[in-house]
């Protein structure tokens, strides 16, 4: 399974759980496309949340945490809040979900940053061995 489909699988069922959330969370985008300067960059799930009145990004990332994740999500956090946001929102919030983090470097990439940005970790969980190899045959045979 590449990299980008096991992305692709998480992004399914992170945003399905994000909506189940609760009250107030709507889907606003996937992979959603921003210019900066002249380059694209992704952000991975958009939220807009009507009770706290803010965007809500989540960035997820495969691998342990790199201190430029962090800087990542606040270069999209501070376009958001300079060229998306409406009057009467709020600033918008950052989620990076990492698998892995070691918490010393965490404390430190994140030290002086804007407290709307969180850092959380995830479980990586797939199926055992032979029912992921069933569903990939059943993929492949599809295809």
């Amino acid at each position: 399974m590449e990299e980008s489909d096991l992305e692709k699988a998480l992004l399914d069922k992170l945003q399905q759980f994000i909506v189940e959330l609760g009250y107030g969370f709507c889907f606003e985008a996937r992979q959603r496309r921003i210019l900066i300067g002249e380059k694209y960059y992704f952000i991975d799930l958009v939220f807009y949340h009507r009770i706290l009145k803010c965007h809500v990004l989540i960035d997820l990332k495969i691998g342990e945490f790199e201190h430029g994740d962090i800087g990542q999500l606040n270069t999209y956090l501070n376009f958001y809040k300079e060229e998306i946001s409406e009057q009467g929102d709020n600033q918008p919030v950052g989620i990076l979900l990492v698998a892995e983090k070691d918490h010393a470097l965490v404390k430190y990439a994140t030290a002086g940053m804007d407290q709307n940005l969180f850092v959380k970790k995830y479980m990586l969980k797939l199926p055992d061995a032979k029912i992921l190899q069933q569903h990939i045959e059943k993929e492949l045979k599809e295809m």
